[in-house]
């Protein structure tokens, strides 16, 4: 068989000539919905992009208000009448009073900004004021929520997982509390840490009455 080819193949459309010719007419016949579907494909990427965005300019917002709302933290504790420095915000005159301004302030913050990264973070400082009033059911469901939403490397873990040790032995949980504890020691390669988690479940093992254990 010659290599060369005939006139009558030259002169014949090749398959990509044939296919075109017949998607031509189809898709002028269809063109309306083609130009929709594209349209639809370019709004969802385009809603996709500005979700991104403002989630990203809320989550920074959220920290600006996370700032303020740890403002009362930073506040002095000054029993009696003795006035702030020049300058410096106006003091508590008891811990308690602290406490409670700073319960409310992180509360309502993050009745705000409900479902943020930022809410989740503030539920670290409000569950050790609301432990430091004595309210431990409160205090558990906020430590509970920031060891939920923090990952393992967060070097905060072990503090939230120590009050929420101290808030369950507060309720007299102690099987709850040594679950706590245990954790602490678990999570912690350092030596440090690791000897807190083992100190508190000694602790408890000794109010349960089991001082061989301990």
């Amino acid at each position: 068989m010659s290599d060369k080819l005939t006139r009558k193949e030259l002169k014949a459309p090749d398959e990509f000539q044939r296919i075109g010719a017949q998607a031509v007419p189809l898709l002028v016949q269809h063109q309306k919905t083609i130009v929709i579907g594209v349209a639809a494909a370019v709004a969802v990427g385009l809603g996709g992009f500005l979700l991104q965005w403002m989630g990203q300019r809320h989550e920074a917002h959220a920290n600006e208000d996370l700032g303020a709302a740890l403002r009362d933290l930073s506040r002095d504790v000054r029993a009696g009448d003795a006035p702030a420095e020049p300058g410096e915000p106006l003091s508590f005159k008891t811990e308690a009073a602290k406490d409670e301004a700073v319960i409310k302030s992180l509360t309502d913050f993050r009745a705000k900004e409900s479902g943020s990264r930022a809410a989740a973070t503030a539920a670290l400082p409000l569950g050790e004021a609301l432990l430091r009033e004595g309210k431990g059911a409160e205090a558990i469901t906020a430590f509970d929520e920031y060891l939920k939403k923090s990952p393992s490397d967060d070097p905060l873990r072990p503090t939230a997982l120590e009050g929420k040790g101290y808030a369950l032995e507060s309720k007299k949980d102690y099987d709850g509390a040594l679950a706590a504890f245990d954790q602490l020691a678990k999570e912690n390669t350092g030596e440090f840490m690791k000897g807190m988690g083992l100190y508190h479940r000694a602790r408890i093992l000794l109010l349960q009455a089991r001082p061989k254990k301990a």
